[in-house]
């Protein structure tokens, strides 16, 4: 099956403003933008045929093809990446049997859980959409408690079902727990993974349906498939000692920089 990732990209973030272009420090103490980091990740997964990054912005093309990235042009009409997504790989002719959304707001996203998405929606045929979720040790659940009660919206989480279905995903914490966890214990709680990876079926659908109330409230684009009944893998997978969170604030930022250098990453 033919793998095409797409890297969505807007400069007019609600919450973060020209968020792709914000410049990260790496081990070495040089600075990439977090799209340049984005489409680094995206480029270390292997089994990917195409990489290319979706925007509606010049400032961000310009970017992206200064380091080399392939970049299609989409409307500012899209709401979501999902969208993006679809009208990118519209644009592009389609062709591929699986498409990846690779968020360009996590460029700490290791190789392995792109590949391990596409390898297990590969080996389910009812699944239409799948995406990777993350079991919290005690100090990245602390850490997104941390950011609800100052009022950030951080990290999302998510519930599933004992066939990995999708049941819900929140910017909450879900689901409760009253515990309190050192930093390396494991945790009830799953961190969700913002990367997806779509059949062309259920990519080509998603723009067409209205967007619902729950997708709505929570501002998290992978509901308008739950609420129309598709069938959304959660995978779980393995940090292998590697950190892992997105850039959501500008708060952010110094957290970032600390997992970059922490784990030598230029």
């Amino acid at each position: 099956m033919s793998v095409l990732v797409v890297i969505p990209a807007r400069y007019a973030s609600t919450r973060y403003p020209g968020k792709p272009l914000v410049e990260l420090r790496g081990a070495g103490g040089d600075a990439k933008s977090l799209i340049r980091r984005s489409w680094d990740a995206a480029m270390s997964v292997q089994g990917v045929d195409r990489v290319v990054v979706a925007t509606d912005d010049d400032r961000i093309r310009e970017t992206c093809e200064g380091f080399g990235a392939e970049v299609v042009m989409t409307s500012e009409n899209c709401q979501n990446g999902t969208e993006r997504c679809a009208e990118a790989f519209d644009a592009l002719g389609g062709g591929f049997d699986i498409v990846v959304n690779l968020q360009g707001d996590a460029p700490l996203t290791p190789a392995w859980f792109v590949e391990d998405l596409v390898a297990s929606l590969r080996a389910d045929p009812v699944a239409e959409v799948a995406t990777p979720v993350l079991r919290t040790e005690g100090a990245a659940l602390n850490g997104l408690l941390e950011d609800r009660r100052a009022g950030r919206v951080g990290g999302t989480t998510a519930v599933f079902g004992a066939n990995h279905n999708a049941l819900y995903f929140s910017k909450e914490v879900i689901p409760y727990t009253g515990k309190t966890y050192a930093d390396a214990d494991d945790t009830p709680v799953f961190h969700h993974v913002g990367v997806y990876a779509y059949r062309p079926s259920a990519l080509a659908a998603y723009p067409r349906w209205p967007t619902g109330p729950l997708e709505q409230l929570e501002g998290l684009e992978q509901l308008r498939f739950l609420e129309r009944g598709a069938h959304v893998l959660c995978v779980e997978v393995d940090a292998n000692g590697r950190q892992f969170w997105e850039l959501n604030n500008p708060e952010d930022v110094p957290r970032i920089e600390m997992m970059l250098s922490q784990m030598g990453l230029a």
